[in-house]
């Protein structure tokens, strides 16, 4: 959830690079791109178009990599905006993959980056006014997990990609805002053509420290929430965490529904008890069922169990007793009692 207001005719430009493998999350991720996982009733992704697309801006590039023709095939179907999408053959870092775009930047045109699985908070009106290039930070419990930013003042001086011994908690959260394009795309291109890389790959903090090192003033701006999605227990906790602010109420007849849960349309839900904090895709099946805390996919069946804390995949199909499940798509698992 991005909360942005943004007055009079808008010149920016949104990037949105998609082409992680969500290693993590497989098996889910072997067939279907991380930023398609369902997530408080609809995909990673579309949590920030349906933002984005509220914008003026001139349009939206993607930067696709494995499996990126779903991702093409969903934007499409979904979204009405000026879309461009740019495959990213070679997984080389955040910075190569941002400089693959280059191309698209214009260089008076600003520029706003959000990482495709970032899903966050945070008002961006006074960014977008403000006139300087800034970075959006939240603070970490541990930051060496993280690229962290290390002030002087109100502006930054360094930015250090997971640091090994940290001089501040201060997190970049995934969202960039872009006003000295000119200069950012030449920084990219540098980083890559000399070869500049931090832990192996090119990193989009390293392109920014360079423009920081040739006197551009970088700001900072508090991201009030941020929700990881790049883990089965944290995506599970993301779907609680949004399904808690939508405040649904959902209503199916023979069965009793716990809020928070989200239902699609198109799912059937028959004798069942849901939630709470349980997300039904498109075209689900469940049946004679107690499930809470759990992710369902589309067209997956669940009959005859009792579940918690579960991912299932799309036309996955779970039959049985209890069990805690990670379940990727097209998989069938049946639970019935061993017989002595």
């Amino acid at each position: 959830m991005i909360f942005i207001l943004v007055e009079g005719k808008s010149i920016m430009k949104a990037i949105i690079p998609v082409a992680g493998i969500g290693t993590r999350l497989r098996p889910h991720t072997y067939t279907v791109p991380k930023v398609l996982l369902n997530v408080a009733g609809k995909p990673i992704l579309a949590h920030i178009l349906d933002i984005v697309q509220q914008l003026k801006i001139t349009e939206v590039v993607l930067i696709t990599g494995f499996l990126g023709e779903q991702i093409v095939d969903y934007v499409n179907k979904h979204y009405r905006f000026k879309c461009t999408f740019i495959e990213q053959r070679e997984l080389k870092g955040l910075g190569y993959a941002i400089s693959r775009a280059t191309p698209e930047m214009k260089d008076d045109e600003p520029v706003l980056i959000i990482l495709g699985d970032t899903i966050f908070e945070a008002d961006l009106m006074p960014v977008i006014r403000g006139g300087y290039d800034a970075l959006g930070i939240k603070k970490v419990a541990d930051p060496r997990r993280f690229g962290i930013v290390e002030m002087k003042g109100k502006f930054i001086k360094q930015l250090v990609e997971k640091p090994k011994k940290p001089k501040s908690h201060l997190a970049v959260v995934g969202v960039y805002f872009i006003r000295n394009t000119n200069l950012f795309k030449e920084c990219l291109k540098e980083i890559v053509t000399r070869k500049i890389k931090t832990k192996n790959e090119y990193q989009l903090t390293d392109a920014l420290q360079l423009m920081i090192q040739r006197g551009v003033n970088f700001k900072t701006f508090k991201v009030n929430e941020w929700y990881d999605c790049g883990k089965p227990e944290t995506l599970l906790e993301t779907n609680r965490r949004l399904l808690a602010k939508t405040k649904l109420v959902m209503k199916r007849k023979g069965s009793l529904i716990l809020p928070p849960v989200f239902i699609s349309k198109s799912a059937q839900v028959e004798n069942c008890i849901l939630g709470p904090n349980v997300s039904v895709a498109d075209q689900a099946v469940l049946k004679n069922s107690i499930i809470r805390n759990t992710i369902i996919g589309e067209k997956a069946r669940v009959e005859n169990t009792t579940m918690d804390s579960s991912l299932i995949g799309n036309h996955a199909q779970v039959k049985g007793i209890f069990r805690q499940l990670n379940v990727g798509d097209s998989s069938e698992i049946n639970l019935t009692q061993p017989v002595f």
